[in-house]
């Protein structure tokens, strides 16, 4: 464990405990987000395996707004589609030392007035966790036996361990699922399905 990991996690404990989780209602809030953002995977192998389900996303989330956040560093630009997305690509000057995002980068985020943020990354990263919890009001969808609470209030566990392809679409399916349920069963923040 490096200084980076120690301050970063520091950091990261502070802010924990400082976010107040929000109530939601789902499926209802599932339904009608105007603003999604969805945190891209630093993988080159998964940021191909996301391409695919593109269309999926925006089908999902239509009409709302979509932007898709990168790694710090990695140009999607020529990788991703521009049609029907905006694309967000923070530099390393964006980022602390540690690896989490710089509150101008946050500040210029909460610009955005995102509802809805998807985590597609695999893996947990300093930055996506620092993100997370800089969005208190905002839905945060990721998968389960990631990073739990309080960075999700809505965690999808899936029976896929490595195969990225499965992973994203047994995700993507039960969103899908969760939207299209009947509302009368609300569930509250925190919500493992």
């Amino acid at each position: 464990m490096s200084i980076k990991d120690i301050v970063a996690g520091i950091q990261i404990r502070r802010s924990r405990n400082r976010m107040e989780p929000s109530a939601f209602s789902f499926p209802d809030d599932l339904r009608r987000p105007k603003n999604v953002l969805v945190c891209l995977p630093g993988n080159l192998r998964e940021l191909t395996i996301v391409k695919q389900f593109l269309p999926t996303i925006s089908d999902m989330f239509k009409p709302a707004n979509i932007s898709l956040m990168s790694m710090p560093g990695i140009n999607v630009k020529d990788i991703f589609p521009r049609k029907g997305f905006q694309i967000l690509a923070p530099t390393m000057d964006q980022t602390t030392w540690a690896g989490l995002p710089k509150k101008s980068y946050i500040d210029a985020l909460q610009g955005y007035k995102f509802d809805a943020v998807l985590d597609l990354s695999l893996e947990p990263t300093r930055f996506i966790s620092g993100l997370l919890l800089n969005f208190p009001s905002a839905l945060r969808i990721g998968k389960g036996n990631h990073l739990g609470r309080p960075f999700y209030n809505l965690e999808i566990k899936t029976k896929f361990l490595r195969d990225e392809r499965n992973i994203y679409r047994s995700l993507l399916e039960t969103i899908d699922l969760l939207r299209n349920s009947s509302s009368d069963r609300s569930r509250s923040a925190g919500t493992t399905v």
